[in-house]
């Protein structure tokens, strides 16, 4: 299983490359970054840094999405990070939540997500694509490699990313909501002739490394508000009580009243009093390490192939060092993680 770090691009932006770094050092493999333009600092500016003060470690952002930006500034941004450090790029993608509300802007449908999937590793591999109806090519780029990862909690976005996607992002870490939907992302592959097992499945949630689980949680709590808004999407989509999304994924979201995007994503949220500390042990890893890799183990189990935490807490050096030091290595099977014994 690999592992890998998500942080909020604030300033100053030199604190977002220490914790990369702190990562890599750790045995963390991937490192990625929130992207919503007006909540934080410009992500692609960022990633170049980390790159170049990084060996191995791969970046992108968790999630960027087609509205932004155009789909060849994307692709090109993406070749030319590849260029300079050599195919170190993940192209993480949504409908786009944060980013598109925030500038008064709905999130993108799925029929411009599926197509921009496309576009964007088309274009950043040196290929001819689609953009606007116009044949494009980005004639410089050699020997390019864009892995697109989507972001998808429901049944038809599931889909979607069996079809389209390198890899499929899950925000929540709950091995049954994992199960429902490593299993309907693996079908549509291969209901699309695609190999099922090729899909990467990464989840993400925020970890917390101690004994203390009511301050475990409180400094979690924010990310239950985080997915109840985009679970509260799919109850206007398909109803409360559809058979087409698991009750377990809908109930908590019942005495959601609202939800203010200046505190998204951060411990504290006062918007997220609703959420239920049931929900909060359910889609985060909290408690002492071993608790972390029982949960780890399960969800390797499922299928997932990397567990990327969110650090957004008051522990984010601890929790990292923590992993370093006794998960990370308990979870590496081939013991190449540092402190691993093998």
């Amino acid at each position: 299983m690999d592992f890998g770090l998500v942080l909020q691009t604030d300033p100053p932006g030199s604190a977002t490359v220490s914790l990369m770094r702190r990562a890599e050092r750790n045995g963390f493999t991937h490192g990625w970054t929130f992207d919503s333009a007006v909540l934080w600092q410009e992500p692609f500016v960022i990633h170049s840094r980390i790159l170049d003060h990084t060996d191995r470690l791969k970046v992108g952002p968790m999630v960027t999405n087609p509205g932004t930006r155009s789909w060849e500034v994307t692709a090109s941004t993406f070749a030319t990070l590849n260029e300079m450090y050599g195919n170190r790029t993940v192209c993480g993608i949504g409908r786009g939540d944060s980013a598109m509300r925030v500038a008064g802007r709905s999130p993108n449908n799925l029929r411009s997500l599926g197509e921009a999937i496309t576009a964007i590793r088309e274009l950043a591999e040196g290929r001819e694509a689609l953009v606007d109806g116009r044949p494009l090519t980005i004639p410089w780029v050699r020997n390019g490699s864009l892995p697109v990862w989507m972001a998808a909690y429901g049944p038809k976005a599931l889909a979607l990313a069996g079809q389209k996607a390198d890899g499929f992002i899950l925000q929540l870490a709950d091995p049954y909501l994992t199960e429902w939907m490593v299993r309907s992302v693996r079908e549509a592959a291969a209901d699309a002739g695609r190999d099922p097992d090729s899909i990467t499945v990464c989840v993400a949630a925020p970890a917390y490394l101690g004994d203390d689980l009511a301050h475990a949680r409180e400094q979690c709590r924010w990310f239950g508000g985080m997915v109840g808004n985009h679970v509260a999407d799919l109850v206007a989509r398909y109803g409360e009580h559809s058979s087409m999304v698991p009750e377990e994924l809908t109930d908590y979201i019942k005495q959601r009243k609202g939800y203010d995007y200046s505190h998204h994503g951060r411990a504290g949220n006062p918007d997220t009093a609703f959420v239920p500390d049931e929900i909060i042990d359910r889609f985060c890893l909290l408690g002492p390490a071993q608790a972390h890799i029982e949960k780890l183990r399960r969800l390797r189990d499922l299928g997932v192939d990397q567990f990327a935490l969110y650090a957004m807490h008051d522990a984010r050096e601890e929790v990292v060092d923590g992993y370093g030091r006794d998960i990370i290595p308990a979870l590496d099977p081939q013991g190449t993680a540092p402190g691993s014994t093998g």
